[in-house]
């Protein structure tokens, strides 16, 4: 599991940052979803211990899928 100190978004992207300092991101337009969703709609996530989730978009992306490019 991956230990995530801060998460936050941008107007393109949604960034990770873990303990050990290193930085990921997901650009919104990789994901339909998150494409076509609204600042507000995109702000409205939740975090567990294994990724982000939007409830609304019904869309996941891990923390691992952060790394994994």
């Amino acid at each position: 599991m991956i230990d995530i100190k801060k998460i936050w978004l941008t107007d393109t992207a949604i960034w990770i940052q873990t303990a050990d300092g290193k930085q990921a991101c997901e650009k919104f337009a990789d994901y339909a979803s998150l494409r076509n969703a609204s600042k507000a709609e995109r702000s409205d996530y939740s975090c567990s211990p294994y990724g982000v989730h939007w409830p609304h978009l019904d869309e996941d992306l891990s923390y691992e899928g952060f790394f994994a490019h």
